[in-house]
């Protein structure tokens, strides 16, 4: 096809066709039998031409540019229409290139749906574009970039202006969507319109944006707001210049202000929950010739109904709270940044100071209110540190780590809670839950609440991941070196509920040996799942970790490994997994990481599980996860009747003794004892008949003849050389203590009975039926005593020194 080009010369407009930067020339441009690759065609000019392809547009692009003149002649003002007509469909951009003196005004009035700004490199929907271009001397400013469908309605400007129109090859656009008009002197770079009619929300960038905002330069932007409605500006990303004289600021004309202009630093909090509409103007500085610096800046004017709860305030009071701050905002901050689009809310520390995040320090009572329709998208997030430098200050000091109540009456949800823990090297950290204790997280299975803890400790050179815990567990207590963070998460509303059964506490306490120990303190047939720390990365280099685990009394714990071997090989040191019942005599099992692990095995006591690290070598690494389950004691009947039996033999030997030793007595000499007929004879032993004490009876006065005293007339007549005194019986009058005398003990009895064999002394008196006597050993200084000494046993003679013997005799 053919295609004809008729400019007049009146227009002052040229046509370029060229082709696309990058674009191999596999199709060119033919005028009769020239072949060309370009075609400039000049006002006057009339060309008619063909492509040799039947795709141009993907090699050509278009370029059709008026020049106007408003200096030295009048300009045409009113609408402006895409001259010429009948082009060939390829991307084209058309340029109005207007020359104005700089004590005039040019005005940009745009038809609905007017236009919306977008940053630079960003494309629009339908790539349709606009540009605009302000030219004073010999500088051109770019005001910026806009699409179609926005609230830009009207764009001023000083001096002259170049407006570009970008249409892609099958835009079926055929009007400009704009008209000029001349005004009077603005007396600043530009004014740009925005009309705001309901709730919306608006990114606007200050001109040559990201670049630098021409130097002492000032611009307004007006707004258009409804008086039913309230607009809030926020700044996002600024810059600022190295000023030499006056300083970089915004100012704020509101109708209705008692202070205006209202003049903010771009660092400041820019006010909000304004009523109907407002000016803002930016200004800018003398820079400094050599380091000049760059003024830019994006915001945000954002356009909503007033809340019907806009007047209520909550009291937030943070007085007695210390290094604590508590951060309110929008869901998913500070990963998620909402569209521009997305309904948004305010938290307001008063009336005009409005924010989507209002952070609240400690120390101070705030009275907030929310500009938002639906609370449920805000969160708190607030963070506490609790540190200690003096043990001897800090280690009686138990604190609790619930979320402070201040923030619970909040109509927010508590997103997340983190205490950060300070303590120098030797003083370490205790978390206690004592009621409700806590359950390490081994799967994917939900906490029963809805809230869960995860703890990690921290050093300069290593962060350890502990665990993530659920309330309502076995887990009383972890003891952990180093600095610790807690972090508090909920996962739905139920928090509020259940905030008040937390009983999660800590306090510092001395120098612990391992990185971190835990005690497990389980209910009775509780099933207990338990992983070492920094799982599925595997334990640091060089960490021992330990539990503690309590067995519950008549329970019997059964502890297994999910893996038969640690998984680990070592370039330094080795690795140990190394388990003890805590009674005397344990046995302490022990497996390196070349060994297997032990098979799940009983513990009737408490025992310890540890484990430490080596060196691992690259791509290996250490992650141990056991169980403990819980069950009630089984008697064995084989023990039972083992027990029995054994009962059996000791009974039948001790029979078996018993008639030997009696058998033994009739056969030898009696001794013999001369009786004393001026004491009791009673028979010792009960009670009620028996009723003198000791102190006032003389039943023990008894007292063994030897055989030599009896028979020393025997021996007298005999050859024999020695000639023993007969003598009577004598009172014993020497001190009595209140202790029966005890017989020697087993070793002294054996030695005795060894001795008495080989030395042929008399054989022990046999039992009579008749009376029964108490006989005292007459040993040299035997009889000390200190006479007040356990009086509870005073009088105690119901065993006679003959029976006991007869008791130690089964006994040896």
């Amino acid at each position: 096809a053919s295609f004809t080009i008729s400019l007049h010369k009146a227009d002052n407009t040229t046509v370029m066709i060229k082709l696309r930067p990058g674009v191999s020339p596999s199709c060119q441009i033919r005028i009769k039998s020239v072949i060309r690759s370009e075609l400039n065609i000049k006002p006057g000019e009339n060309v008619t031409f063909t492509f040799t392809c039947s795709t141009p547009e993907k090699y050509f692009i278009m370029e059709i540019q008026k020049n106007i003149d408003c200096v030295s002649g009048p300009c045409p003002f009113g609408d402006v229409h895409l001259y010429p007509l009948r082009l060939p469909h390829l991307n084209r951009t058309y340029i109005w290139d207007v020359k104005a003196s700089t004590k005039a005004g040019l005005e940009l009035k745009f038809s609905a749906p007017w236009l919306r700004q977008i940053e630079p490199g960003e494309t629009c929907p339908d790539f349709i574009s606009y540009n605009i271009n302000s030219c004073i001397d010999k500088a051109t400013v770019n005001i910026g970039t806009f699409c179609r469908n926005g609230s830009v309605s009207r764009v001023k400007l000083l001096g002259g202006v170049v407006m570009s129109l970008h249409l892609p090859w099958n835009s079926p656009l055929t009007t400009s969507g704009f008209n000029i008009a001349n005004r009077a002197s603005i007396k600043r770079l530009c004014i740009i319109e925005s009309v705001l009619k309901g709730e919306s929300s608006i990114t606007l960038m200050s001109p040559n944006y990201p670049l630098g905002f021409p130097e002492d330069e000032l611009m307004t932007w007006q707004f258009v707001v409804p008086s039913s409605m309230r607009a809030s500006v926020f700044f996002h990303n600024y810059s600022l210049s190295n000023c030499e004289r006056k300083e970089e600021r915004v100012e704020y004309y509101i109708p209705g202000s008692l202070s205006n202009p209202e003049v903010f630093k771009l660092g400041d909090s820019q006010p909000a929950n304004i009523a109907g509409s407002f000016n803002m103007s930016l200004q800018g500085c003398d820079q400094d010739a050599q380091n000049p610096g760059i003024l830019r800046l994006l915001f945000q004017v954002i356009v909503q109904h007033p809340q019907l709860d806009e007047n209520v305030t909550h009291l937030v009071d943070l007085s007695k709270e210390r290094n604590m701050t508590v951060t309110i905002h929008f869901e998913g901050w500070p990963g998620h940044i909402p569209l521009m689009s997305e309904p948004i809310c305010l938290i307001c520390k008063d009336p005009r100071t409005c924010d989507r995040i209002l952070t609240l320090a400690s120390g101070t009572v705030y009275r907030i209110s929310f500009l938002c329709k639906d609370l449920s998208r805000l969160r708190i997030t607030a963070e506490k540190g609790i540190s200690c430098v003096d043990l001897w200050r800090c280690q009686r000091k138990i604190y609790s780590l619930s979320v402070p109540k201040a923030i619970m009456q909040l109509p927010i949800r508590l997103h997340k809670f983190v205490w950060k823990l300070l303590a120098p090297d030797l003083i370490n950290i205790e978390i206690t839950s004592p009621s409700l204790k806590l359950r390490q997280r081994v799967s994917e299975q939900k906490c029963n609440m809805s809230y869960s803890y995860t703890i990690v400790s921290a050093t300069p050179q290593r962060e350890l991941n502990v665990g993530e815990f659920c309330p309502g567990g076995s887990i009383e207590k972890i003891q952990m070196r180093n600095n610790i963070t807690i972090s508090l998460k909920t996962s739905d509303k139920g928090f509020i509920n259940e905030s008040h059964h937390q009983d999660l506490k800590m306090s510092f306490v001395p120098h612990i040996k391992d990185e971190c120990t835990f005690t497990v303190s389980p209910n009775p047939k509780a099933k207990v799942n338990l992983r070492a720390p920094n799982w599925p990365y595997g334990l640091p280099p060089y960490v021992s970790i330990s539990w503690y685990i309590v067995v519950p009394s008549k329970q019997v714990a059964r502890l297994g490994f999910s893996k038969d071997r640690m998984g680990i090989a070592c370039e330094t040191g080795r690795a140990y997994v190394n388990i003890k019942e805590e009674t005397l005599g344990a046995e302490e099992i022990v497996r390196r990481e070349d060994e297997l692990l032990p098979d799940p095995r009983s513990m009737y006591h408490n025992f310890w599980v540890n484990v430490s690290n080596c060196k691992p070598v690259e791509r290996t690494q250490l992650n141990l996860q056991f169980w403990v389950t819980f069950a009630d004691k089984q008697i064995d009947l084989g023990i039972i009747l083992a027990v029995v039996a054994g009962v059996g033999v000791l009974v039948a030997i001790g029979l078996t003794v018993c008639c030997v030793k009696k058998k033994k007595k009739k056969i030898q000499n009696p001794m013999v004892g001369v009786y004393n007929a001026n004491v009791n004879t009673q028979m010792p032993g009960k009670k009620g008949l028996f009723t003198k004490r000791r102190q006032n009876n003389e039943s023990h006065v008894y007292a063994v003849i030897d055989d030599a005293v009896v028979y020393g007339h025997l021996l007298k007549e005999s050859n024999g050389s020695i000639a023993p005194e007969v003598d009577v019986y004598r009172p014993f009058d020497g001190p009595i203590g209140s202790l029966p005398p005890s017989p020697p003990p087993f070793s002294f009895r054996k030695d005795i009975k060894c001795s008495s064999n080989t030395e042929g002394e008399p054989p022990p008196l046999t039992d009579t039926d008749h009376d029964t006597y108490t006989f005292a050993h007459q040993k040299s200084g035997q009889l000390e005593d200190n006479g007040d000494a356990n009086e509870k046993d005073k009088g105690d003679s119901s065993v006679p020194l003959l029976e006991n013997k007869e008791q130690d005799g089964l006994v040896e």
